[in-house]
């Protein structure tokens, strides 16, 4: 059975919402820490996360929950620089990484099991979840693909790469709209805090604008 480790992105400083979104507080924790908590319920050999600004703010967070930190120095860099980071610690155990925001409170265990199952049911080089016809996250890379994201440069996501693998895709349908709401501006925010954590059904209601996160 392939192996898919969760490498969760929470080095970012937040600059459209102006503060650092990862520590708000949701439904009595900070929305990074829901985020791990599902990854750490879902059915991932590992949880990797990726640290960087305000990293003294965060990883307290994370203490006493089975996780590893990785320092990403360049997060000014973009988002290409933490999948790097958070790539390195993984060694030839994992075979695929599962690529997770930190900023997606509403992405449900369940959710992630549904990728790693579709990934081992039918192995491919990026395997992607789509709700109602568009694209979302999180995604799941192969290690095949790993080369090619060490490769991408720092201010890019892996964008590219769903371009170089378009032929060998899988796109996975959900009904969980949860996978096109992340929270990037004080807008979002005040909606996730409307929504509460019966969110996921209430999105499939809501008209959510074009999905444009980095990778």
């Amino acid at each position: 059975m392939k192996r898919v480790a969760g490498i969760i992105l929470a080095a970012g400083e937040g600059t459209r919402m102006g503060r650092t979104k990862q520590l708000l507080p949701f439904g009595g924790k900070s929305m990074l820490e829901w985020v791990v908590d599902s990854a750490l319920a879902a059915s991932l050999h590992r949880v990797v996360v990726v640290v960087g600004h305000q990293a003294e703010r965060i990883v307290p967070l994370l203490e006493g929950r089975p996780v590893e930190v990785a320092l990403n120095q360049e997060y000014r860099r973009g988002q290409s620089s933490s999948l790097k980071c958070g790539l390195r610690l993984l060694g030839a155990e994992s075979d695929a990484a599962l690529f997770l925001l930190g900023d997606q409170p509403l992405i449900t265990p369940a959710l992630m099991d549904t990728l790693v199952r579709s990934y081992q049911a039918a192995p491919a080089p990026i395997v992607m979840p789509v709700y109602r016809g568009r694209r979302g996250n999180p995604v799941l890379f192969d290690r095949e693909t790993f080369p090619d994201i060490d490769n991408l440069d720092a201010d890019c996501g892996a964008r590219p790469l769903f371009q170089q693998y378009q032929e060998r895709l899988l796109p996975v349908p959900v009904e969980d709209a949860a996978i096109h709401f992340d929270i990037d501006t004080a807008a979002d925010y005040r909606r996730l805090l409307e929504l509460g954590m019966g969110g996921q059904a209430l999105l499939s209601s809501v008209q959510l604008p074009p999905f444009a996160k980095g990778y």
